[in-house]
This record gives C-alpha cells, structure tokens and sequence, in this order.
C-alpha cells in the first residue's frame, strides 16, 4: 500500500445529527476509512465581527490526501455552516497495519 499518503482532517459539527451524516456518507463513499465523532467540543472564535461560543461535535476523519477535495466537497454539501472547518494534517508516523488498512479501505474511491 505504498504510495499514498495518510492525512486526518478535522471537522466540527453544529451536532450529532449532522456529524454522523457527514462520517457516514465519507464511509459509504470510500472517501474515508474511518471517522471519529467526538462530541463535547467548545468552540470560541471570533465570526463577522463577535467573539462566539459554541458547542459543537469534531470529526476526525482518516483518509488519504489525494481525496482530500472530495472530502472537502462532500463535507460542504452536507454541512450547516456557511464557513465549515476542513483541515488537513499528514500523519507522519503510524501503525504500518493501520496504515494498510485505511488504503485499502479507500482505493478506488
């Protein structure tokens, strides 16, 4: 499974209902080996001008940079928010059977 590489991207949610929408089409779609809802999240961030408070649910999604616009693109037509987060980060070091895996889980996607 060399060749590609692994990234995790981080999402928050407005809540549960949109967060599982959002990990089951990644899943379903191939665009994502695995996703994690954590819910519990307290967000504060400044938005048009206030500083905002907001509880909300993070997605941690493994897949591959290469699907990364996908990801993206399926994220925003699923998701509330005018201005979602979608960041990516490589995993630069992991279990060798855990990284098979998640390619594997999203080839051909």
């Amino acid at each position: 499974m060399a060749g590609f590489e692994p990234i995790v991207v981080f999402v928050t949610t407005a809540n549960f209902e949109e967060a599982r929408r959002i990990a089951d089409a990644l899943v379903l779609e191939k665009k994502a080996a695995c996703v994690n809802i954590v819910p519990g999240v307290h967000s504060i961030y400044r938005w048009e001008g206030k500083i905002e408070h907001s509880d909300e649910h993070l997605l941690i999604v493994k897949t591959r940079a290469a699907l990364f616009t996908e990801v993206a693109d399926t994220i925003k037509s699923l998701h509330s928010y005018k201005v979602p987060e979608i960041i990516a980060l490589p995993i630069i070091d992991s279990n060798p059977d855990y990284i098979a895996w998640l390619g594997l889980e999203t080839e051909g996607a």
